[in-house]
């Protein structure tokens, strides 16, 4: 028995009767967040319901070998082999759902800025964002650019933007920190090696029933947009900047400029907003595990890095693993996978040994 997914199979059963209730159903808010429960419990159970099937299947099939002559015998085994891989298979799901802690969100934002570096720290941006970019819809995700700020000579001086889609955020996450590159700039005459800094921040993106901002925790101003766009930027103040004061130790500031519409540059600030609260309530309750959020996005010196990609010798290197991979060149085309895989495994193996799966729902 796993108590924790019996306990979320039962929770989900009463969802379900709840949901059918006239007065649930005349309640648009407590009917929105209980389906929104129902619908992330729907995807934690599947696989145990699969799971105790393929079990029941398992004990069916070894309850035919008795008395079995030996051509049922061989049958039973290679059925037995085929449902024993798919129960390994489940079983380690199950328990990286447990290790997560709930943290199974589908929707993220990545906030990326150029630190130390000057221009070509903006360029080196401008690379991550499509490295994400590619990694994300290789998977079959959705990705939204939210905010930007080009620089000077390319890429950006900070974008903001939206990714979206199964488990996300479980390999996105382990991007939070400062990323440094070594090579030589474009703009570099004397073909001189340059080391150069960018941040990355990667949140879990709330809606409205998970953090509730009220108009009397915010304040806000339009405003004209500035920079690149011709005439639009200077004749109407569409662009949006939010402040949140409520709860924080600092005031969060939120700016969009990059719509024409003055709505949707709220909507989408509003979007950015929620997810900096979300994800500073979400350390508070987490300290022992996560970083404060100022730790995680860094500074943007040199000497706050959790990454090197090193040009000069086709060298990705991520520092909290001392490992190395010598194909920069396919990995900043999007070529994560090698990379987040090994950070999920040192994750899960980390997890496991501090003994975050609770014995008792060891199957």
């Amino acid at each position: 028995m796993w108590p924790a997914f019996e306990q979320a199979l039962t929770r989900h059963h009463e969802l379900e009767t709840m949901l059918g209730d006239p007065t649930v159903i005349g309640d648009r808010m407590r009917y929105t967040k209980l389906a929104k429960e129902h619908g992330a419990l729907q995807k934690t159970i599947k696989p145990y319901v699969e799971f105790l099937a393929v079990t029941d299947e398992m004990q069916q099939a070894k309850s035919m070998l008795d008395g079995a002559d030996a051509e049922i015998q061989a049958m039973v085994a290679a059925e037995l082999k085929t449902l024993g891989a798919r129960e390994s298979e489940l079983r380690t799901r199950l328990e990286d759902i447990l290790l997560m802690g709930g943290e199974d969100y589908t929707s993220i934002i990545m906030e990326i800025r150029a630190g130390t570096g000057g221009d070509e720290a903006a360029i080196f941006a401008g690379d991550l964002l499509r490295m994400y970019t590619t990694y994300a819809r290789d998977h079959g995700w959705k990705v939204e650019e939210i905010s930007f700020s080009p620089g000077e000579q390319g890429g950006y001086k900070e974008i903001i933007l939206s990714v979206s889609g199964d488990d996300a955020f479980q390999h996105l996450k382990y991007e939070s920190g400062g990323h440094r590159v070594q090579r030589v700039p474009k703009t570099e005459t004397q073909g001189r090696i340059h080391t150069s800094a960018a941040t990355v921040a990667v949140m879990p993106e709330p809606d409205e029933v998970e953090v509730d901002i009220k108009d009397s925790d915010i304040e806000w101003e339009r405003m004209r947009a500035g920079g690149a766009g011709g005439q639009h930027v200077n004749k109407t103040e569409s662009a949006v900047r939010i402040w949140y004061r409520k709860g924080t130790p600092d005031e969060m500031e939120v700016k969009c400029q990059d719509e024409r519409s003055q709505s949707k540059n709220y909507d989408r600030a509003m979007r950015v907003l929620r997810s900096r609260v979300f994800e500073y309530q979400r350390e508070k309750l987490h300290k022992a595990r996560s970083a404060q959020r100022k730790s995680l996005i860094g500074s943007g010196d040199r000497g706050e890095r959790i990454r090197t990609y090193n040009f000069p010798q086709n060298r990705v290197t991520d520092h909290r693993i001392n490992e190395s991979w010598y194909q920069l060149d396919a990995i900043v085309l999007g070529g994560l996978s090698g990379v987040i895989d090994a950070l999920r495994a040192f994750d899960r193996k980390q997890r496991l040994e501090g003994g975050n799966l609770p014995s008792s729902d060891a199957g």
